[in-house]
């Protein structure tokens, strides 16, 4: 019999709440027990008379609490408790309670709006904000008030967000769980900037290992950075574990289970970790501070891996996991006055995405615009504009935004419409074997290794041996049986991923092979060494990097022929008007195209000025507004407004989004005329921005977000509204001498970012009458030996401000 688990104190009210309504919201800390405990308390109740689904945000946790839940219940898991993957699954026809990836439950309701059989679907971890989730959870809230009112809703949350979702899901209960942490002790280890992140964290798991006791779990950005520092811990005298999501499940389970009693475990993981899973013995945790997460450049149509600052949500979980069995430690690799600093969540997904499976999926939902249906933050009308031209471009809706049947066929693969695309097109052409392999090369990572040629990589996994590769195996003769696709041979690798990226299309440009321009327009580059540098025309698949010059992750060589069998039907003859974002100008030739690459070409050729102004506002439109020579001033008014909007709504929206979904009606007179448009004059923008927000918009931002801050000195300094901490100034200390009160924006304290009389950092601060009576005295200190000709006094606050030495002041 296991201990009670502090979500079992509140376990009578939340039943009692599900019998009397068809929705709730639970919020409990991580460790309550809510993913495996609340499931089987439902099987009993008289309205649940069909399975529960228990959603889950990774594969891993999915298999993680079914296999819990299993145990707990003295059972095998696939009997009353299974679970499904898409590599993977355990279930049986005694089946009550599957646990499932969200991806997996989207396809389940759109092939079942009714969800037939189906008494309640728990949504764990809410709180992360996935793409799948707030779909999943949408959809579910549509089928609900539409066709199953009998259909309970649980929305999972450990952080304190249930007001938002309790508001969307009509006002349902929010039911909370106090959770269960023991203490846990703080160190700031820092970090050096020269070093590799690797580096920094084998020392610091070095001194977690002598000055503390239990596991440690350890957090790192990606699968490359857990490689290394496990290479740098050999012999480090513990049993070192790795954890992420391309490991095979024996080894993931051997990271979670406890260690081998008088060993000590450390466990290398990715954001994975953070949470849904229990690591017993973990009673440390070093991080790194840092996180990998895919990030979408609608501009380029890409999505890339961005190494990045975790948030302070992020590390206040990990944190959590060193307080979950006992008290605990947590080392950290930045000083503790950065926290602060760190942006206060991870925005979510639906905001940054792709939106092209969604728009897809609600095309044949019955929705032709997404944001009808209900969402905590609705998606952007840039981003939906964009999916749809890219699902036209797929043949998957038709002109009046409706899917057409090769868009149903897409959509019943669970892969992404790129994907599902190609797989069903190589299909028709017999090359469905080869498409499906490429597609689970390009979706599960690490299989055949990292190469950027996929025939490698492809021919390596093939003949590769192990749980994991055997899994992809399966799925992706699962594929080729869902797309009814023919077989293929090795050879039509690079025309499969052509099918699939048809933008991505690439001719070298280069002699060397580093350069290559995309039949989109966009530049990518490759390692000279690679055998890839060889060919004259690339099918691109990934890319990383700077969406200008973005590096080529993965590719196939495709013959010129290929190329112009596959795209007969989008190759252009005549006059071609090229807008370069290099070059920020149009050109007019006659020339024979695929997109922005050059087959043939002929002469200069006249081109009509109103087609060429047309060229320009599309080039700003694909390529980004960055393009456009804004003034400092015009750059600070948008993210001045931005900061100010949140105050005061009504001031007119200049984001991105914004000014590019109204771009035909200012941009245009800007650009007659022109044939670049570094010939915009600057000041003309401005004065766009400024009809734009109109005159009492401006009073208003000027008055929430004040453009700069005047010291007590009479100094004046430009307030960044778009640093990542918010509201920023950076201003020599001395200028605020006097100052006791901290400088506010609104409700929103003025983050300082002090100076020595050099211009070198030396303190951030939020609250400057507590820097004054704290660590002042240090650095001050510090301070007088390096600066000995200007004033440190022990009371600032009550000191004179100034921007002189000592001498000079008194001189005056």
């Amino acid at each position: 019999m296991s201990a009670p688990l502090p979500i079992h104190d509140v376990l009578p009210g939340l039943l009692a709440a599900l019998r009397d309504r068809s929705g709730a919201v639970l919020v409990a800390p991580p460790g309550a027990g809510k993913t495996t405990a609340v499931a089987p308390a439902l099987l009993t109740e008289p309205w649940c008379r069909g399975d529960i689904l228990l959603l889950s945000p990774r594969r891993l946790a999915a298999r993680a609490a079914a296999e819990r839940m299993a145990e707990l219940a003295g059972e095998r898991v696939g009997e009353t408790i299974g679970y499904a993957t898409r590599l993977n699954s355990k279930k049986s026809a005694k089946t009550r309670i599957l646990v499932l990836t969200e991806g997996i439950f989207r396809n389940r309701i759109q092939a079942d709006p009714d969800l037939a059989g189906v008494s309640a679907v728990l949504f764990d971890e809410v709180h992360e904000r996935s793409l799948d989730s707030d779909f999943g959870l949408a959809l579910a809230l549509d089928a609900q008030a539409a066709l199953r009112p009998d259909l309970r809703i649980l929305a999972m949350s450990a952080t304190l967000d249930g007001v938002r979702f309790s508001a969307l899901m009509d006002g349902a209960p929010v039911i909370e769980s106090e959770g269960r942490a023991y203490p846990i002790r703080h160190h700031y280890l820092g970090r050096s900037a020269e070093k590799r992140i690797e580096d920094d964290m084998a020392a610091a798991i070095l001194i977690a290992l002598r000055d503390s006791e239990g596991g440690i779990l350890a957090f790192l950005p990606g699968v490359a950075e857990i490689e290394r520092t496990a290479e740098r811990l050999e012999g480090v005298g513990a049993e070192v574990r790795k954890l992420h999501g391309t490991l095979d499940p024996a080894q993931q389970r051997a990271a979670i289970a406890a260690a081998p009693p008088g060993t000590r475990k450390v466990v290398l993981a990715t954001s994975i970790a953070e949470t849904s899973l229990t690591l017993d013995g973990v009673r440390i945790v070093v991080d790194s501070g840092l996180a990998r997460r895919p990030r979408y450049d609608r501009a380029a149509g890409l999505t890339r891996l961005v190494t990045e600052r975790a948030s302070q949500a992020a590390v206040t979980q990990r944190a959590g996991r060193a307080g979950r069995q006992a008290p605990g430690a947590v080392y950290r690799l930045w000083t503790e006055a950065a926290t602060g600093s760190l942006p206060r969540f991870d925005p979510p997904e639906i905001l940054e995405a792709d939106l092209s499976a969604l728009t897809l999926d609600c095309a044949i939902w019955g929705v032709t615009d997404p944001r009808a249906l209900k969402w905590i933050d609705p998606p952007s009308a840039a981003a939906i504009a964009e999916a749809k031209r890219r699902l036209l471009s797929l043949e998957a809706i038709d002109t009046d935004e409706r899917p057409t049947a090769h868009g149903q066929a897409i959509a019943r693969l669970p892969l992404p419409p790129r994907l599902a695309h190609m797989l069903i097109r190589a299909g028709e052409r017999g090359w469905g074997e080869t498409a499906a392999d490429i597609a689970v090369l390009l979706s599960e990572r690490g299989l055949g290794g990292t190469d950027a040629d996929l025939d490698l990589r492809l021919r390596r996994w093939r003949s590769e041996r192990g749980k994991r590769a055997d899994a992809a195996r399966a799925l992706a003769k699962r594929w080729c049986a869902l797309a009814s696709a023919g077989s293929g041979t090795t050879s039509e690798i690079g025309a499969c991923v052509a099918l699939a990226f048809p933008d991505r299309v690439a001719k070298r440009r280069s002699a060397d092979g580093a350069d290559w321009i995309s039949a989109g327009g966009r530049g990518f580059t490759l390692d000279p060494a690679s055998p890839l540098a060889r060919e004259k025309w690339l099918a691109v698949a990934e890319v990383g990097g700077a969406a200008s010059g973005a590096r080529i992750l993965s590719a196939a060589a495709i013959d010129e022929m290929a190329v112009e069998s596959l795209f007969a039907d989008r190759i252009e003859s005549g006059t071609h008007i090229l807008f370069d974002p290099a070059t920020r100008g149009v050109t007019a030739k006659r020339a024979r195209r695929l997109g922005a690459i050059l087959l043939s070409e002929g002469g200069d050729a006249k081109a009509d000025p109103e087609a060429i102004a047309a060229a320009l506002v599309e080039g700003v439109r694909v390529h980004s507004l960055d393009l456009l020579p804004w003034s400092d001033g015009a750059r600070q008014l948008r993210t001045r407004a931005a900061f100010a909007r949140t105050a005061q709504p009504s001031i007119a929206d200049l984001s991105d989004d914004a000014l590019l979904s109204t771009l035909d009606d200012w941009l245009p007179p800007l650009v007659a005329g022109k044939r670049r448009l570094t010939d915009i004059d600057p000041s003309a923008l401005s004065a766009a921005l400024d009809a734009l927000i109109g005159w009492e918009g401006r009073k208003m931002v000027d008055r929430l977000a004040p453009a700069s801050l005047t010291t007590p000195a009479g100094s004046s300094h430009a307030i960044d509204y778009a640093a990542e901490g918010g509201p920023t100034v950076t201003v020599r200390v001395q200028a605020l001498f006097g100052l006791s009160a901290h400088p506010m924006i609104g409700a929103t304290p003025l983050i300082l970012s002090l100076t020595s009389p050099a211009g070198r950092p030396i303190q951030t601060t939020k609250d400057l009458p507590g820097f004054w009576a704290g660590s002042w005295r240090d650095v001050a200190k510090e301070m007088r030996g390096r600066y000995p000709r200007h004033p440190w006094p022990d009371d600032p606050a009550a000191a004179d401000p100034t921007l002189r030495t000592k001498k000079a002041s008194q001189r005056s």
